[in-house]
């Protein structure tokens, strides 16, 4: 899974493509107390954290 985020944010100019093009996935950014996290559109799971360098 952090293989997949990691290459879409790549491949993105911008952090909005990015959340878009993981949504075509069924996945979704989450800001948190804890930080941001990955989680499943369908169902809101928490899915995993986010690198500190990802958090911008």
């Amino acid at each position: 899974m952090m293989d997949l985020v990691l290459r879409e944010r790549r491949m993105a100019v911008s952090e909005r493509e990015w959340k878009h093009r993981l949504r075509g996935y069924g996945y979704a950014i989450r800001d948190t107390d804890e930080g941001r996290v990955v989680t499943s559109i369908l169902r809101g799971d928490a899915l995993c954290g986010l690198p500190a360098q990802l958090v911008a």
